[in-house]
């Protein structure tokens, strides 16, 4: 009895989790978002998070984690919603990222993917 009454709460509680419903990104907006993974990487910049310097491939892994989080949470409509949401800052102590490419000066990392989502965007 206790064990059809634990399985009947588990059921209920997954029908009225807020990630029940949580709809799948939609393709394009992952696209893009892949698309700048995929550029932070090739462009040899490093990123920073909560003052350490990564790779592209290092900030890559965390930033994927962010996503499905945030697309768990069902709170991920565009590309820019990633960027806002879950690429511009650390959400356990608040400090903006940062991109660094070469010996130029680091930016914040939602003006830098900013501008290259609008270059994909551009791209033919």
């Amino acid at each position: 009895m206790q064990r059809f009454l634990f399985s009947s709460v588990l059921a209920i509680a997954s029908l009225v989790s807020p990630d029940a419903g949580a709809a799948p990104l939609a393709a394009p907006v992952r696209a893009e978002i892949d698309a700048l993974f995929k550029k932070l990487q090739a462009s040899g910049c490093q990123f920073n998070r909560n003052d350490t310097w990564y790779s592209g491939a290092d900030a890559q892994s965390h930033l994927t984690r962010k996503r499905d989080y945030l697309e768990k949470k069902d709170l991920l409509k565009s590309t820019e919603d990633f960027i806002d949401l879950g690429a511009s800052a650390s959400s356990s102590s608040g400090k903006p990222y940062w991109v660094r490419c070469g010996d130029t000066p680091a930016v914040p990392s939602k003006t830098w993917l900013h501008a290259q989502l609008k270059l994909l965007r551009q791209a033919p």
